[in-house]
């Protein structure tokens, strides 16, 4: 009697992006290079350093910034409030739009953007210490009008 063989299992079914060609971006988690990839997709692999970073769920608001300590750019997801950097491992504060205040240095004009509530900002391009605050000082209206 004829010993039957076992099913080969079923191969993945081949990830298909939309028709429309939608992506999104996210950073790599090794290299840090921004990657395009299509909607739908559950990981990523980096062509440049072969990293797989994994894609937030759908629905998941991402948000940016700047480290402080290296430059790089970060991702985060939307509501963190701190990020730290895998570069340089600076722990970098993330504010929300509402939380930060813009004012023209007092001495090179550069918009610099602070923590609102803050009583001064330090331009990083002159080293200008600005004064803010409740009262709007003489240095903010100078160059604000």
């Amino acid at each position: 009697m004829p010993v039957p063989l076992a099913p080969y299992p079923t191969p993945p079914v081949p990830f298909t992006p939309p028709a429309n060609g939608a992506q999104s971006q996210l950073v790599c988690s090794g290299c840090r290079n921004l990657l395009l990839y299509p909607i739908g997709a559950t990981s990523i692999c980096c062509a440049v350093c072969n990293a797989v970073t994994a894609v937030p769920p759908p629905g998941t608001e991402m948000a940016q910034l700047v480290c402080g300590g290296c430059h790089t750019l970060l991702m985060y997801i939307r509501g963190a409030t701190s990020v730290q950097c895998s570069c340089c491992h600076t722990i970098n504060l993330a504010l929300e739009a509402n939380q930060v205040a813009h004012v023209n240095c007092g001495n090179c004009r550069m918009l610099l953007m602070y923590q609102y509530g803050a009583r001064s900002v330090k331009c990083a391009v002159c080293n200008f210490v600005t004064s803010v605050g409740a009262s709007t000082s003489t240095t903010e209206q100078k160059f604000n009008t």
